[in-house]
């Protein structure tokens, strides 16, 4: 048997995430697939870079977290967006990658256009993560 757990636990386990990460951290959206673990050296080429707000994550409930706020930037370079790297508000340390698809496409983090255009404005409309072992 898997293991599981209660809302209460799920839901702090979950909260840790903003805690640990800080805040403002640096979401990054990367052209290519990501690198093994987050703590090899980036990969592919930077699209876009946003600061996220110093209250970033919702208040966890049955075991997820939301964006807060508006997660916008204007990006610098042109590219197929593939995965992204959330990192510490100097953007040295990576705490979290994932890929990035088009809405409905899978991703961790999903973009209604990953082909991004240099000085177009990116804004990532929904992110949600869930614990698991309900």
């Amino acid at each position: 048997m898997a293991l599981q757990f209660a809302t209460a636990l799920r839901d702090a386990l979950i909260s840790q995430i903003e805690t640990v990460v800080g805040a403002s951290p640096r979401l990054q959206i990367r052209s290519g697939a990501p690198p093994a673990t987050p703590a090899d050296a980036d990969a592919g080429t930077l699209l876009v870079e946003i600061t996220l707000p110093a209250d970033w994550l919702s208040a966890a409930s049955s075991g997820q977290v939301s964006k807060l706020g508006t997660w916008q930037a204007t990006a610098a370079a042109s590219g197929v967006a593939g995965h992204f790297r959330l990192k510490s508000s100097t953007g040295t340390t990576t705490y979290m990658q994932g890929t990035v698809t088009a809405t409905g496409g899978g991703g961790d983090l999903t973009l209604d256009n990953v082909n991004i255009a240099s000085g177009q404005t990116v804004t990532i409309n929904t992110f949600t993560l869930t614990q698991g072992n309900s």
